[in-house]
């Protein structure tokens, strides 16, 4: 690995570069005076332009929400890219040579950059062989899976022909040596000595790099295990710059949305990555030929801003998919391991009948992909009831077992309002009582908690209602916080204890549902919202008192009207989910024949039906 790049190279690039031309790829910048520039800030949400750029000194800054900075940090956040790999971006669009110190070699920048451009020739070339007669299997391979020729160029994926020396001939005419193909993984050397192409007969995907670089492939068998008796997938292998541990698939296409929504997906392959952004999942990545690993969550907090980020607080969410098989339920457990590592929340989104992303794009289209990352859930309930599923819960010993069984995950829950949360779900799901399931976890080991990462500060912000979703399900489920913490009364303690069981999308608001849930007692005092405030996550403290203080839309002599009308259709939405649930039940009953289940789910739509209605009053 190069060592730090010398100060001299560093202050050369940036007296070189124009400020003004680098955030120009991403801001339309205007006049604002004499030697300033303005333009929407890229950084936060704006009407009218507070973002400057002064070219002259070379900084920029945001009158609104206070960003600011030179052309380096200027590009590290918005391509989300190191310090070292700014000042490289920039030194080759200047054509600049940098040196290294500190142990490197001065010749490793140089090598990098051919590297890049062999991989980048090969893509091109792999590209134009996806066109050819020869071809055609890997167009059927992409047509039978859903993807036509604009969605192969979109994700820049080619085709390798079955020859030993096709690409290897075509990039050294372009200049490129034998040694440098080999260092690139683009060829490999036989038993002989003799080089011949890495892929060979198969499909080529292009992976980049957060900046969008092309550092690598990943290459799927067309071929009978007769014609290529290589495994199924074959990647490009450790190199100067390509890394399997630290790249993500798709990463440079996510990235950005990533950022702003504050979400990534986490899926198994590459076929999977293209059905998610087409169905508009654009926040989809996957690892190349590796477990998820330590390196990856580094990458992601990155990309997520989950790292000392004074804006997002840890609010951002991680949506794991996993293939319902023995491999995926394994996958899921080492995630799981890692889930501590996140400052953001975890969820786990598991798709019907055990189709991947790709699988259900093509059988059940685009929207069943996008309802498959909706209906996510938290990690914790994932691999809780994976837990509670191996045991007979119809026997009080196999019910006392799964609670033993289940108390360390609990107690590795760092939240205690969250944690407490899940022990009353635990309860409930077993049937005993919650009081039972909280000593079996006072008195249990947490499972192993895996520590920060090296550089990964503690430290979070605290949150405030700005820092919410504005989309509706998330308003709806502040208003009916804002009901019971302001107006506990009137929303009558019965009610209050029904919204404590409900299934809420937003995972700070549960948080903070729970942590009302767990001091109801004190619901009647004057200092309830303190104590809230109390047992919540110290970041969501202050996010508890401005719900206690929030404005209610409504004239003093309607509040106690609304605020149980809040709460109301909070759980009654709840119930529609669980009316939906048990409509897919009773139809599944019914085509397996099993009539008595179908009439028992029946009788049971009726009552929630009825529920409801007393609910809403509709």
């Amino acid at each position: 690995m190069a060592g730090l790049i010398r100060r001299s190279d560093i202050d050369e690039v940036r007296s070189r570069t124009n400020i003004a031309d680098v955030v120009g790829d991403f801001v339309t910048l205007k006049s604002a005076g004499v030697g300033s520039m303005k333009g929407l800030c890229p950084f936060h949400e704006e009407r009218s332009p507070s973002f400057h750029v002064r070219p002259q000194v070379g900084l920029y800054h945001c009158f609104g929400c206070g960003e600011g900075g030179d052309v380096f940090s200027f590009l590290q956040k918005m391509d989300h890219v190191t310090f070292a790999e700014a000042v490289e971006r920039l030194a080759g669009r200047l054509g600049l040579e940098l040196h290294y110190e500190d142990g490197g070699q001065a010749s490793d920048h140089g090598n990098r950059a051919r590297l890049l451009a062999a991989n980048g020739a090969a893509e091109a070339w792999f590209q134009a062989q996806l066109a050819t007669p020869a071809a055609q299997i890997g167009r059927d391979f992409l047509g039978g899976r859903g993807f036509n020729a604009a969605d192969a160029a979109r994700f820049g994926i080619g085709f390798a022909p079955k020859s030993f020396s096709a690409l290897g001939d075509a990039l050294k005419a372009q200049g490129f040596t034998e040694e440098e193909l080999t260092a690139a993984g683009l060829l490999s050397t036989g038993e002989r000595g003799r080089p011949y192409d890495r892929f060979r007969g198969r499909l080529i995907w292009p992976i980049r790099d957060v900046t969008g670089q092309t550092v690598g492939f990943g290459a799927r068998k067309l071929l009978s295990d007769d014609d290529d008796k290589g495994p199924k997938y074959l990647n490009t292998p450790e190199t100067l710059v390509y890394h399997k541990s630290q790249v993500l698939y798709g990463l440079d296409l996510a990235r950005r949305d990533i950022a702003k929504g504050k979400q990534v997906v986490v899926v198994e392959g590459y076929t999977d990555v293209m059905a998610c952004h087409l169905a508009g999942v654009t926040t989809a990545v996957a690892t190349c030929g590796t477990s998820f690993g330590v390196d990856h969550i580094k990458v992601i907090r990155r990309v997520l801003g989950d790292v000392d980020n004074a804006d997002t607080g840890g609010t951002g969410q991680v949506v794991f998919t996993f293939d319902p098989d023995e491999a995926g339920q394994k996958a899921a457990s080492r995630a799981f391991q890692e889930e501590q590592r996140f400052a953001a929340q975890t969820f786990v989104a598991v798709a019907p009948d055990g189709l991947d992303p790709s699988d259900l794009r093509t059988q059940r289209g685009d929207e069943a992909v996008r309802t498959l990352i909706a209906d996510r859930q938290p990690m914790f309930e994932f691999m809780l009831k994976r837990v509670l599923a191996r045991f007979d819960l119809e026997t009080v010993e196999g019910r006392v077992s799964a609670m033993r069984a289940s108390a360390p995950v609990l107690a590795g829950i760092r939240d205690p309002a969250l944690r407490s949360g899940y022990a009353r779900n635990v309860a409930g799901w077993l049937g005993m009582d919650p009081a039972e399931v909280s000593r079996a976890v006072k008195g249990s080991s947490p499972r192993p908690v895996v520590d920060a990462a090296p550089g990964e500060p503690a430290a979070e912000k605290e949150l405030s209602l700005l820092d919410l979703p504005t989309d509706i399900e998330t308003r709806m489920e502040r208003d009916a916080l804002i009901a019971i913490l302001q107006r506990p009364d009137a929303v009558g303690r019965e009610l209050i204890e029904r919204a404590a069981t409900v299934r809420m999308r937003n995972s700070v608001l549960a948080a903070i549902r729970d942590g009302a849930a767990e001091t109801l007692d004190g619901m009647e005092r004057p200092d309830w919202v303190t104590k809230v405030a109390e047992v919540v996550p110290s970041r969501f403290a202050g996010l508890v008192a401005q719900l206690g203080v929030a404005p209610i839309p409504e004239r003093e002599s309607g509040v106690d009207k609304w605020a149980k009308a809040q709460v109301a259709d909070l759980v009654a939405v709840d119930l529609g989910r669980r009316k939906f649930e048990l409509q897919g039940a009773s139809q599944r009953a019914a085509a397996e024949g099993d009539l008595e289940r179908a009439r028992r789910i029946q009788v049971e739509l009726v009552e929630l039906e009825k529920d409801r209605r007393r609910l809403t009053g509709r």
